[in-house]
């Protein structure tokens, strides 16, 4: 990597500035459209599996875009990328509210997911290249509060933004509201930001990208649509064909990489015990995360008869949790402690889970928003605790050659973890439903049931998590492509 840093000065906090709005705008959106995911549906119709792919459609394309993208701004520039993915992530937005269609809305969904795949690598590296190594310090100390503040606010703006019905807009508003602040992106990106490239950087490695965008679709699709089709054949067979596709993918990085020619991620990652680890510790983690809140809030509009606006305040506490959790663990428990407090917070997030069942068996479906909350608070402060250092631990034990194609893939990890998430968790809720006839009763006890699966699953993760290396990477080691540094405080769980 090449990188030539900038002098600092005003140039250099606007251009962080306007990262800043780009991450917001990209946060916001994830974070509400959860919550609008029920009213989406009375508008224009569909099945559950319908509000599946509104949420799963763009993490699976912000999924496999990633990491493609950071090397695309290496190659072509990190400032025409960026503008290129504000404008189309703006553009994309106004089409999303301008869906009449399910159909139409989860396709323009999947062509936000690429433009922000685009979009959310370059803002490192360009805010990076601005400021003197002295101020990155300062400056990417901002990030925290900023984005801890969005995913605080997302889901309680989308519940206003939906019942207020602004304009006559209803849900839509939800994406309108991403216009005013891509424009200012827009014109901000245009006007002051610099072109920065790395003119060493490995070529791109299109059959690879290829493969894992097929077998990535081959597993989710069957996965969301599998329960309303009640399994067919068929189903399985594009499970099985998305393992192959993977396996063929492995097969192929490790044929170019020994060609010399740049693959899309380094092959000798996966021969490292602990990151491999850290893969599936990090897909079992969002893929938990993520799809259990599209479960919950499924629950509380749907089976419960809350309004958007109070699902949004009824979550409240999660974000709330994860914001304060991140800060204690990266200021003071991870350089004691290490690998540690993930495993002490996944079965923290494992307590606030199952306690959240216990208020459902001591209320039933005359629970309040109020006695959701100490259990969602303490769910979030765990939740804190595992997103704010996973990137760094699981970098851990990864050579400084291989550090930039871990980011990517950790991240990608992520949003396919999320994907997954939606997919099976939201799945295994309906089916928990039955064929009789949805009543509050029935909601509650599958919300239930669900909850008794997820607590397990992180007991599960917490005892995989012992694989993870004992440490962080230190911290000058970080590449430019670093980590989606919204990871902290806003895990896929927010983005479904």
């Amino acid at each position: 990597m090449t990188t030539t840093y900038r002098a600092g000065g005003r140039r250099a906090w606007a251009v962080l500035a306007i990262v800043l709005v780009a991450e917001v705008m990209d946060l916001l959106d994830t974070t509400i459209v959860g919550v609008a995911s029920p009213a989406i549906r009375a508008d224009l119709g569909g099945t559950y599996s319908t509000i599946q792919w509104i949420a799963a459609g763009y993490t699976l394309a912000f999924a496999v875009g990633l990491i493609t993208a950071a090397r695309l701004g290496d190659l072509y520039g990190r400032k025409r990328l960026f503008v290129i993915g504000v404008a189309g992530f703006t553009l994309s937005s106004a089409a999303c509210a301008l869906a009449i269609s399910p159909g139409m809305l989860i396709g323009f969904r999947i062509v936000q997911g690429v433009f922000a795949a685009l979009l959310i690598p370059q803002g490192f590296g360009l805010v990076r290249a601005a400021f003197p190594p002295e101020q990155l310090g300062t400056a990417f100390a901002l990030f925290g509060p900023v984005m801890g503040l969005s995913a605080v606010a997302g889901p309680v703006l989308g519940g206003a933004l939906v019942d207020g019905d602004l304009f006559d807009t209803g849900w839509r508003m939800i994406f309108l509201i991403n216009l005013p602040l891509g424009l200012i992106a827009l014109v901000g990106a245009v006007v002051l930001l610099r072109e920065d490239r790395s003119p060493d950087a490995g070529g791109l490695d299109p059959i690879g990208t290829g493969l894992a965008t097929a077998g990535a679709f081959l597993l989710v699709y069957p996965l969301v649509q599998g329960n309303e089709l009640d399994w067919p054949a068929w189903i399985f067979g594009c499970l099985t064909l998305g393992a192959a596709l993977f396996v063929a993918l492995g097969w192929h990085l490790v044929r170019r990489s020994r060609s010399g020619r740049a693959p899309l991620v380094m092959p000798s990652l996966f021969g490292k015990r602990s990151f491999s680890s850290a893969l599936v510790v990090g897909v079992l983690f969002f893929a938990g995360m993520s799809g259990l809140m599209l479960a919950l809030t499924l629950y509380l509009q749907i089976g419960l008869g809350f309004s958007a606006l109070r699902a949004g305040l009824t979550f409240g506490p999660w974000p709330l949790g994860i914001a304060v959790g991140a800060g204690i663990a990266m200021g003071a428990l991870v350089p004691r402690f290490g690998r540690s407090v993930i495993v002490g917070s996944a079965l923290l997030t494992a307590g606030g889970i199952a306690g959240v069942w216990f208020t459902l068996q001591l209320t039933g479906p005359s629970v309040s928003s109020l006695d959701f909350a100490p259990a969602l608070f303490v769910s979030g402060l765990g939740m804190g605790g595992v997103v704010a250092p996973f990137f760094d631990i699981a970098l851990g034990d990864v050579g400084d050659d291989e550090v930039g194609s871990a980011s990517g893939l950790l991240n990608a990890v992520q949003q396919l973890g999320g994907a997954l998430g939606v997919a099976v968790l939201t799945s295994v809720f309906v089916s928990l439903l039955g064929d009789l006839p949805p009543t509050p009763e029935i909601y509650t006890e599958a919300a239930q049931k669900l909850l008794l699966l997820d607590a397990g699953l992180l007991v599960l993760l917490a005892g995989l998590s012992f694989l993870l290396p004992p440490r962080a990477r230190p911290e000058s080691a970080v590449p430019d492509t670093a980590p989606d540094l919204e990871s902290a405080v806003a895990p896929a769980s927010a983005k479904a």
